[in-house]
């Protein structure tokens, strides 16, 4: 049975992934923030078909609890065979642009906690010579605008770390995943206006398993993301920045 970590674990994309998980019988470990979230969670996962549900709180943002929380995750499950990095925030554009310290909380939320959790964890699957470390990214990583830099520019530093992190581990046996979703419907995202782009939560975590099982590298989800980026990637700077995106 698979031994599966998850952190930033009650977000609704993790939810959706972690429930196919269950369904699956596997062992899982859930970190958050929340331990009332969690801990209903567990109790859901369990019921689902899940072997095992542990749970411990984490706030990303306190970087020096990683080893301990990290270890006592791994001595739990007995070993790690994936782990799903799935926390975050969505990033205030207009209020960044006036507090440097907000912007630089974002950043730190949303690019060096997930930096930093991949040092431990890669170091880990090295040694084991083998696991999967899977990431969620997203489609605004791959070209600034000026709606969502901030957010953004974490994203995009993520994706190049991972891509690194991909080269440096594959030689080990080590899968690493990066996952861009488009918009998602979540409650981060509750007060924008919903459109045709728009995807549920459970059908970004059906993407997320499947590009597991397959060991892809990158996966867009959904897919068509892939095509429009291409298409956003391919405008002239000197159109793009004239552009109200």
């Amino acid at each position: 049975m698979q031994k599966l970590l998850i952190i930033g674990a009650t977000s609704a994309i993790a939810k959706a992934t972690a429930r196919r998980f269950a369904s699956q019988g596997a062992h899982i470990y859930l970190l958050a923030r929340d331990a009332a979230r969690l801990a209903d969670l567990a109790a859901d996962l369990t019921v689902r078909g899940a072997a095992s549900a542990h749970v411990a709180t984490l706030d990303a943002n306190a970087i020096a609890e990683y080893p301990s929380v990290l270890n006592t995750a791994i001595q739990t499950l007995g070993g790690i065979d994936i782990v799903l990095i799935a926390h975050g925030t969505l990033s205030n554009q207009n209020a960044c642009e006036q507090d440097i310290n907000l912007t630089l909380q974002e950043f730190t939320t949303n690019a060096l906690s997930v930096i930093a959790l991949l040092t431990h964890l890669a170091n880990y699957c090295e040694q084991q010579q083998h696991g999967t470390l899977a990431v969620i990214s997203s489609v605004a990583g791959d070209r600034g605008r000026q709606s969502n830099y901030i957010y953004g520019t974490a994203k995009g530093a993520v994706s190049i770390f991972l891509q690194g992190l991909r080269n440096r581990l594959h030689k080990h046996g080590v899968h690493v995943l990066t996952i861009k979703p488009g918009f998602v419907n979540t409650p981060m995202t509750a007060a924008f206006k919903k459109g045709i782009l728009w995807a549920e939560p459970d059908t970004i975590a059906a993407g997320i398993v499947m590009a597991i099982e397959k060991q892809r590298d990158v996966v867009y989800l959904p897919f068509w993301w892939r095509y429009i980026l291409l298409i956003i990637r391919a405008i002239p700077e000197r159109l793009f920045k004239r552009l109200s995106l």
